[in-house]
């Protein structure tokens, strides 16, 4: 089968840190789907682990952490897919990736795909969703539901992928009013567009701003981008017992500023699940389910916003560029062909 490679601790300055090679089509283990890719998503972890700045095990041969396509096996013990369905999925980070013609990914961690998207328009659902919906409803405690809530949630970073799910998925299945940062125009619309109520500016000072608008205090925090560089404002906005979640890198963070307002701290980590084989390791299976059949119903939408193709070295290089360069909103897409940009309803 073909499938990129690629060179760890390599800058896209190399040419071979991303390479087209042959090899043999992998075999499904008893929950494994085999699953023929058609188009994938790249995040900044896939450009991180290639640039060395994550470690990943040994056992990742290929980089590629958002898929769609089609089953093509599945192993003895599976019950959820069967050869011939379309599915997407973000995988787990102890296993290689989806950058190859089949994949191997167990089933408990795969959805059926939207039913109104095109492979290019699901692949760039699966992380980003996860990773939006585990922030909001298992970390945050918040209940599904447009129930009355006097709060507001501050989305640090809401133009990149999860902010473009979590803007989404909070305003349209909670009552917490949506305050996203942007700091361009194109991402300012960008965040309105998919339903925040109020964008600000965080290359501006945050509590000054959101004490102008006319919001309720500031309950819940999204920390989504440079966590760090606005600690200090995060602690100084969030009101007395808020819940904060991060998803971002650190050495090192002080919880001591949060203390006396009893602010609960929570990681999301997209990969627990899988990669610890916890016990409700299926419940990704039904986030995704639920995220499809939302989207089918028209209460999401997919945040693609370019796609490439075909599949290759050549083309997901390109995508890491855009990605490292930063700026863009929503996510980059790399289809298998032409076709897979089309929707097939």
């Amino acid at each position: 089968m073909a499938a990129v490679a690629f060179r760890k601790h390599a800058t896209l300055a190399d040419p071979d840190c991303l390479v087209d090679v042959t090899t043999e089509r992998p075999v499904p283990g008893p929950h494994d789907l085999l699953v023929a890719v058609r188009a994938v998503s790249v995040n900044p972890v896939d450009t991180k682990i290639r640039a060395g700045l994550v470690a990943a095990p040994d056992a990742v041969q290929y980089l590629g952490w958002d898929a769609a396509g089609i089953v093509e096996a599945v192993g003895e013990a599976v019950t959820l897919f069967r050869p011939g369905d379309t599915v997407y999925y973000a995988g787990s980070f102890d296993r290689s990736g989806s950058n190859a013609q089949f994949h191997l990914v167990d089933e408990r961690i795969v959805g059926h795909m939207p039913r109104s998207l095109s492979f290019a328009e699901a692949a760039a659902l699966p992380l980003t969703s996860l990773t939006a919906w585990q922030l909001l409803f298992d970390r945050l405690g918040m209940p599904p539901g447009k129930q009355a809530y006097a709060g507001s949630l501050l989305v640090l970073g809401g133009a990149g992928g999860v902010g473009s799910m979590l803007i989404q998925l909070a305003r349209r299945l909670t009552g917490l009013t949506v305050i996203a940062t942007a700091s361009r125009t194109q991402s300012r619309d960008w965040c309105l567009a998919l339903g925040a109520h109020h964008v600000i500016d965080h290359l501006q000072s945050l509590p000054e701003q959101i004490n102008a608008l006319p919001v309720p205090p500031v309950t819940h925090v999204a920390a989504l981008s440079n966590t760090a560089g606005h600690w200090t404002e995060l602690a100084e906005l969030i009101a007395p017992q808020g819940r904060l979640a991060i998803i971002t890198d650190h050495d090192v963070l002080d919880a001591v500023p949060f203390k006396a307002k009893s602010v609960s701290l929570h990681w999301e980590m997209v990969f627990t699940r899988p990669l610890f084989g916890t016990q409700d390791m299926v419940a990704q299976h039904g986030i995704l389910d639920e995220v499809a059949a939302l989207v089918d119903i028209g209460v999401l939408r997919s945040t693609v916003n370019r796609v490439l193709h075909p599949l290759d070295a050549a083309r997901l290089r390109e995508a890491h560029r855009l990605v490292e360069d930063g700026g863009m909103t929503g996510k980059i897409v790399v289809a298998r062909s032409a076709e897979d940009l089309v929707r097939t309803d």
